[in-house]
């Protein structure tokens, strides 16, 4: 939870981010903001030459710029050049506000039960559940609302926003974020169907008896949904961070350090491997492996498998280049049409003269 903003010297600021300073140490800094909206007293960054007017214009004071950046610093406005400065910015963003916890300990309104295990360093707030034989680690914060189930870990320094809920026996590493109502563990989506049930034809219900396993520094956006697997584990590995509004469903393994963003969907016991990315309302289907390293244009449809290191798009997805050209192309094809048939009448024309 990010407190109200601090002021650091200009000097301090670029050692924080280990940048070359181009102006004056000793000049107060009281915050960040875009280069369009900041005012004196306030750093912004100029990563991409496309934003160019908008650094000759910024009234900020100083702006973090690439190590080759064509930027020069100016009366009123101080340089820091650093290797990568959207990263730069966002250890400022850290620096400036750096994150609260709530005191240690349970709230007389959660409910805890007897025979739940709660590090003393943990902080159970109001209207927080944590159920039988569950464990929550040190430091680990659970916000109002948030569940722990029977027999669920939660591991240290995690920290479950509202309603944010762990159903029973999944488990939760360290430095975990659950963003409000998501859900860890809700029941895959199984079903057998029946066409002598016993009330007639039905859908019978697959019993999804497995467990959801997430691994440390996984950060899982707001009403993101992770589906326990029918039988043995659902994983999300080391380091890897999912948007609001993400679909992981049963058996399914997630590697480390990936990217799946919002409305993205990975279906039952498909593999995303390590690095990655899977851009905004991707859809992938179960039973296929997404190579390491890979990458998914936004709205792509993944209906087999994705080697190692290639960059697909479109639905069904094909490699990246393959897919721009169609796109290209897709444009011309009501005059493309119009000319073959031309073409076709043309043909009929001359088998006609030939044959008469």
């Amino acid at each position: 939870m990010p407190s109200a903003p601090s002021a650091h010297r200009l000097g301090d600021i670029a050692a924080h981010v280990r940048g070359e300073l181009l102006g004056d140490p000793g000049l107060l800094v009281h915050g960040l903001n875009g280069l369009e909206e900041a005012a004196p007293g306030e750093v912004s960054f100029y990563g991409n030459p496309r934003y160019r007017k908008q650094f000759e214009a910024t009234r900020a004071s100083a702006v973090l710029v690439g190590m080759d950046a064509q930027a020069q610093a100016r009366n009123g406005l101080a340089l820091v050049r650093v290797h990568n400065p959207h990263l730069a910015y966002a250890k400022l963003l850290s620096l400036f506000h750096p994150a609260t916890r709530p005191e240690p300990g349970i709230h007389a309104s959660a409910h805890v039960h007897p025979e739940a295990t709660v590090h003393p360093e943990a902080s159970v707030r109001a209207g927080a559940v944590v159920e039988k034989g569950a464990h929550v680690g040190a430091r680990t914060v659970l916000h109002p609302g948030a569940y722990v189930g029977e027999d669920a870990r939660v591991g240290d320094d995690c920290v479950l926003y509202p309603h944010a809920t762990v159903r029973e026996r999944c488990v939760v590493g360290s430095r975990v974020i659950l963003h409000a109502s998501s859900v860890v563990g809700a029941d895959g989506f199984g079903f057998a169907f029946d066409a002598e049930g016993e009330s007639g034809p039905e859908h019978f219900k697959i019993p999804q008896v497995g467990i959801v396993r997430i691994e440390d520094d996984v950060e899982v956006g707001a009403c993101t949904c992770i589906d326990r697997a029918t039988v043995g584990e659902t994983v999300v590995g080391r380091g890897t961070k999912l948007d609001n509004l993400v679909q992981i469903a049963h058996n399914v393994r997630v590697g480390p350090l990936s990217l799946i963003c919002a409305q993205a969907g990975v279906s039952g016991s498909a593999e995303v491997g390590t690095g990655v990315v899977l851009a905004g309302q991707v859809g992938v289907v179960g039973h296929i492996r997404v190579g390491d390293l890979a990458k998914v244009g936004a709205q792509s449809g993944v209906a087999h498998d994705v080697p190692d290191g290639q960059v697909v798009s479109g639905s069904p997805a094909i490699p990246h280049r393959d897919w721009l050209r169609a796109s290209a192309a897709s444009g011309q094809l009501a005059d493309l049409l119009k000319e073959v048939r031309a073409l076709r009448r043309r043909v009929e024309m001359l088998e006609k003269e030939k044959g008469g």
